[in-house]
């Protein structure tokens, strides 16, 4: 791993992204096979991530992805308030039990490392690469490729709806801007990767009767004003990219 990152740090990332793709495209009918939801999907995410985090200790590539806490006040960041709004979206709705015991322990760990996951390689790997030559370009790549590759729900038996999956991608557009924004003004990964996680494990929990299109439609018109404002106050209040080009090491 380490000769193909020194070599080129932008094949590095998306290797990382194809591998991640595919693994969790194959966790689905493992998961049937094994008879536990989410167990496979779990265990691939689990494994991957450690590798990755082993990879960035090793190498001293915390503070280069992220992995370290903001040098930037929590008041510069409104306390972090919006996030904290973000994550109860699952809940606007009401609150259930979807899964049994075994498919709710193994979904929950699956998804708090596949936020650790996705925000490492999205927000990390592949953002830092492309902003070498050029951070807007990073920045709208990091977002719509991450948003983009929610469209796998539709053919890797997730059992996802065209228009379900629709609102899950542009919704997933709208938060890796803003977290791409977290990252590169604020300098950690650390409020990406809390927020990621507590979404996906809530979702567990979502109540999902009488949820009816119009209702998802209010609730992402919701989640687009709360993340496109607070993306545009972070712009414009935080440093520009002091914390970011700080040395690695």
């Amino acid at each position: 791993m380490r000769k193909l990152y020194e070599k080129n740090e932008l094949t590095f990332a998306i290797v990382w992204i194809v591998i991640y793709c595919v693994l969790q495209s194959l966790a689905n009918p493992l998961n049937e096979k094994i008879g536990v939801e989410y167990s496979a999907s779990a265990i691939f995410s689990i494994l991957q991530s450690v590798i990755l985090l082993v990879f960035i200790r090793k190498n001293n590539l915390l503070k280069r992805y992220g992995l370290c806490k903001s040098p930037i006040s929590a008041s510069r960041f409104l306390f972090y308030i919006p996030l904290i709004i973000l994550a109860t979206r699952n809940f606007w709705n009401g609150a259930a039990f979807n899964l049994n015991l075994a498919g709710t322990v193994c979904y929950i760990a699956c998804m708090l490392w596949v936020g650790f996951l996705e925000e490492v390689i999205f927000r990390g790997l592949l953002f830092k690469a492309i902003a070498k030559d050029n951070v807007k370009t990073a920045i709208i790549i990091s977002s719509v490729t991450f948003g983009l590759g929610h469209l796998l729900n539709l053919v890797n038996g997730s059992g996802a709806g065209i228009a379900e999956n629709l609102l899950q991608v542009t919704g997933a557009i709208a938060i890796g801007f803003l977290f791409v924004i977290l990252y590169y003004r604020g300098g950690s990964l650390f409020p990406c990767i809390i927020t990621h996680s507590a979404i996906n494990i809530t979702s567990v929990f979502a109540n999902v009767v009488g949820l009816t299109i119009e209702k998802r439609i209010i609730f992402q018109l919701v989640l687009f004003a709360i993340t496109i404002t607070y993306s545009f106050i972070l712009i414009k209040t935080l440093p520009k990219n002091q914390y970011y080009d700080r040395e690695d090491n």
